[in-house]
């Protein structure tokens, strides 16, 4: 176990330790925010902010500026998501978790064209098109900004988005030297088959509390 513990802390060599403790932080609330997404719960999105806040000034100081902007983005849609989520459709009843109607898909399509655009163009002006990690930045920025979007407004198919955006992102932020994030984007693939799951048996339910 050691040894294993050894590996980790050695990927961190010339890290100041402020920038280790406020990642595992962050990586803490970020698994609780996806954790009470699953579960449908409105606490998905303070934690949420309070990872996202952190991962905006982790991400700046390592140069993964895709990353940084979803996180930014996460920050001012999580705010639009509490506002969606605590919407209601009666005296007692919370809008439900539905499907993707056809123009939401479309929006999704445009949203995810134009998120690779900007990505590239932000790396474009930073010069920062240095590495094979960068393309693959740009590719998960968008699908983590149609999922987010996606999760916002409650529609089941966030889920898909996140599970492939998560995949990726674990061998992309090993190979960064962020080892605890990498371990968090591996429990992110799990949590989101589960919420996926999750979400399917409450299709087109419409809740009455949204802390569970």
């Amino acid at each position: 176990m050691s040894h294993i513990f050894d590996w980790i802390f050695v990927q961190y060599q010339g890290t100041p330790t402020y920038l280790i403790v406020l990642e595992m932080i962050g990586v803490v609330f970020g698994f609780l925010s996806v954790w009470y997404s699953m579960r449908e719960n409105i606490l998905v999105f303070p934690t949420g902010i309070i990872s996202t806040g952190i991962f905006v000034y982790i991400l700046l100081v390592f140069g993964l500026l895709g990353d940084m902007l979803i996180n930014a983005y996460y920050f001012a849609m999580s705010v639009y998501g509490w506002y969606v989520w605590t919407r209601k459709v009666d005296e007692t009843h919370f809008i439900p978790i539905t499907t993707t109607s056809l123009k939401e898909k479309k929006w999704s399509l445009a949203l995810f064209v134009a998120t690779v655009l900007f990505v590239v163009l932000v790396y474009l002006i930073f010069d920062k098109f240095d590495s094979w990690t960068a393309y693959l930045d740009a590719m998960t920025t968008a699908i983590f900004f149609v999922g987010m979007w996606l999760m916002a407004r409650k529609k089941l198919e966030n889920w898909v988005y996140w599970i492939i955006g998560d995949i990726i992102s674990v061998p992309l932020y090993l190979y960064k030297g962020l080892i605890f994030t990498s371990i968090q984007y591996f429990l992110f693939t799990i949590i989101a088959i589960f919420g996926y799951l999750a979400w399917k048996k409450s299709l087109n339910k419409s809740p009455q509390i949204l802390l569970k």
